[in-house]
């Protein structure tokens, strides 16, 4: 089987809702995306950010999906359209804060079984465990915190970090994967 069919049936369980597609598809494409998005904005924190939210997008809507245009390219319009609506969001605010004093905020499918990640990291002595957690970004430190030690479901989660849900489950999913290689490193 070549990789282009490999990806249509990936494409396809995703379209079913199979969470482990999803992550496949978010390891595929994350550093076309996350690299596009740095080029725009020259900034790793929008560009993380907005990668996220594409993929959360993505998966939200890949039932809408036209398999006749590439994945990629799809992926990189929704990121495209993503990275414009934060422009204009940030003029917005930038007037608004001027009338009013104040700044909006801005915000956006995964396994929920057991991953290789998370019997990688469940295995991890505490004390290391909490260690290899410092050396990620403090976004991803926080979403990890939340989800494992506080026991936070997703909803929670999105509640107390005011941001969708998808953007939750895409950022504990990234944060899962950076972990499992800074133990796997070790």
């Amino acid at each position: 089987m070549n990789k282009s069919a490999d990806l249509k049936d990936t494409i396809a369980k995703a379209k079913k809702g199979n969470q482990i597609a999803f992550s496949h598809l978010l390891d595929h494409f994350w550093n076309d995306v996350y690299g596009f998005q740095l080029l725009r904005t020259k900034n790793e924190n929008d560009a993380e950010d907005i990668s996220i939210q594409t993929f959360a997008k993505a998966f939200d809507k890949i039932s809408s999906y036209n398999e006749s245009y590439e994945f990629g390219t799809w992926l990189i319009t929704i990121s495209k359209n993503l990275h414009v609506d934060l422009i204009r969001k940030r003029k917005r605010n930038i007037l608004d804060e001027r009338e009013r004093g104040k700044s909006e905020e801005i915000n956006s499918v995964l396994d929920e079984t057991p991953s290789i990640e998370d019997s990688l990291i469940t295995e991890q002595n505490l004390a290391s465990l909490l260690a290899d957690i410092k050396k990620l970004k403090p976004h991803y430190q926080k979403v990890i915190n939340l989800r494992y030690f506080n026991e936070m479901s997703y909803a929670e989660i999105a509640n107390s970090l005011e941001e969708p849900v998808n953007n939750v489950k895409v950022k504990l999913l990234r944060a899962k994967k950076l972990l499992a290689a800074i133990i796997s490193a070790r």
